[in-house]
């Protein structure tokens, strides 16, 4: 199923969540290196990650979003697209609450809860991550139709089922036995 949201010619969601996962992921790797050697400056920086990591998400939501709605009703890549989205909703809801706990601290110093919130909205975000990747990966959303491995670029307005010149132009067989474009 391909993509409606597209920057460049590729699917937007995918390139945009990098930077919210990224930027939250960090923010605990550097409450980690503040619990281990009590250096406050690692925890402002956690706090400034966060901050970043929720606009990054909103901003990442928007063609997620768009592309969910474009799923046919009653499969499976639609479930799974609900609770990848709803469980991307809770990673960004506990961020914000321990972002909200560290606010009005000095030097943003998280608290037990602040802490608690972010590692456990860093658990959950791996499994919606999970989830994407199925989503892509195994259901094929995002995917232009008729993609294959000598495809022209993206850029080039040609659709994604035709064969890119200088390229094999015969019939390979896939790890099925299935012929395909080369």
């Amino acid at each position: 199923m391909e993509s409606r949201a597209k920057i460049a010619g590729h699917p937007a969601h995918p390139i945009l969540i990098v930077f919210p996962l990224g930027l939250l992921a960090t923010a605990v790797i550097f409450d980690i290196v503040y619990l281990l050697n009590d250096n406050p400056m690692m925890a402002t920086v956690s706090y400034w990650m966060i901050v970043a990591g929720l606009i990054g998400g909103l901003v990442a939501a928007v063609p997620g979003w768009k592309d969910w709605f474009n799923i046919p009703s009653g499969t499976r890549a639609k479930q799974v697209g609900l609770v990848h989205g709803l469980g991307n909703v809770l990673v960004l809801l506990l961020f914000a609450v321990s972002w909200l706990f560290r606010r009005d601290e000095p030097s943003f110093l998280p608290s037990t809860p602040a802490l608690a919130l972010s590692f456990l909205g860093f658990a959950i975000a791996g499994f919606t991550g999970w989830l994407g990747g199925e989503m892509v990966d195994r259901l094929g959303v995002g995917v232009d139709n008729g993609a294959h491995l000598n495809a022209p670029n993206s850029l080039s307005g040609r659709p994604a089922s035709d064969v890119d010149p200088g390229y094999n132009t015969g019939r390979i067989k896939d790890t099925h036995g299935r012929e395909r474009f080369a």
